[in-house]
């Protein structure tokens, strides 16, 4: 992508965090990418567990670097709107790790990117610790800086998904601190994932003193519910695929069962739909 276009979308993303009240849908292909596009979002994501169910894999950088970047290409190249990848935990433990993942997710274009705190070797600790994290985001940082281009930077805080702290109250302070050290070190926005308490959230909110950024799934507040409690963005992770996959599961269990079709016509994507998804050509 050439430079121009790239700092457009950017920079647009930027300024849709910065707005707030942002829902962000996430894609695991071009054709799910092209879906949320044509539903009028402004920015998509990607799930990287999504990516990686899709290709065969689990999900916590099982699917390596270089086939994620791929991943990610095609679905930039699948849209004009900007385009926020999710790298995990930087496909490395090191800062320089965290650097060369940013710098070529740069290179296809992204306009943010989400960054998790958690460490997929097995440690003692499910978590970075924050002094390290801080480093890992500022080199994050750094590299998008070099580029000169706006990335955002959602900083994923695993608190509540690694279930840290003996109590509620010990694991919010944990969010806390982390997450303003977080923001202070370069991230533009932090991330909680299973956090959906609207009290929670409006204590996280003022506590942490920046933007925070969401996951809905199934019983979640609304985003209304959400934003209102103090979310600036709102995403749906690998919710959408895994809701594909229920029907996929209902159109093969009919398929295997009774051999109609029944399931498939029920929640039918025209062909004529489908080719108009892409531009004539190769």
């Amino acid at each position: 992508m050439k430079f121009d276009a790239h700092l457009d979308r950017a920079t647009k993303f930027l300024e849709l965090n910065r707005a707030g009240s942002l829902i962000l849908p996430n894609a695991w292909d071009a054709a799910s990418a092209r879906i949320f596009e044509e539903a009028g979002f402004p920015a998509v994501g990607t799930t990287s567990a999504g990516i990686a169910y899709a290709r065969g894999r689990r999900d916590g950088e099982k699917l390596v670097r270089g086939s994620m970047m791929r991943e990610f290409a095609s679905i930039v190249a699948a849209v004009s709107v900007p385009v926020n990848a999710d790298i995990e935990a930087g496909y490395g433990a090191s800062p320089y790790d965290v650097e060369r993942t940013v710098r070529g997710v740069l290179d296809l274009g992204i306009a943010g990117v989400n960054l998790e705190d958690s460490r997929h070797e097995h440690g003692e600790s499910p978590l970075f610790e924050i002094a390290a994290q801080e480093d890992r985001i500022a080199a994050a940082r750094s590299a998008a800086n070099d580029s000169r281009v706006p990335l955002v930077i959602n900083a994923r805080i695993d608190t509540f998904l690694a279930g840290v702290g003996a109590d509620a109250a010990e694991r919010a302070a944990i969010t806390a601190q982390r997450g303003a050290a977080y923001l202070k070190a370069g991230a533009d926005i932090v991330f909680i994932p299973l956090l959906t308490d609207p009290d929670t959230i409006r204590n996280l909110s003022g506590a942490i003193g920046g933007p925070i950024s969401l996951m809905a799934m199934p019983g979640a507040p609304s985003a209304k519910a959400l934003f209102e409690a103090g979310a600036s963005r709102v995403s749906i992770g690998q919710t959408a695929m895994l809701s594909v996959l229920a029907h996929l599961r209902d159109i093969a269990s009919e398929i295997r069962s009774s051999g109609t079709w029944d399931a498939i016509a029920d929640r039918f994507y025209g062909f004529a739909e489908a080719e108009a998804l892409f531009p004539a050509g190769r």
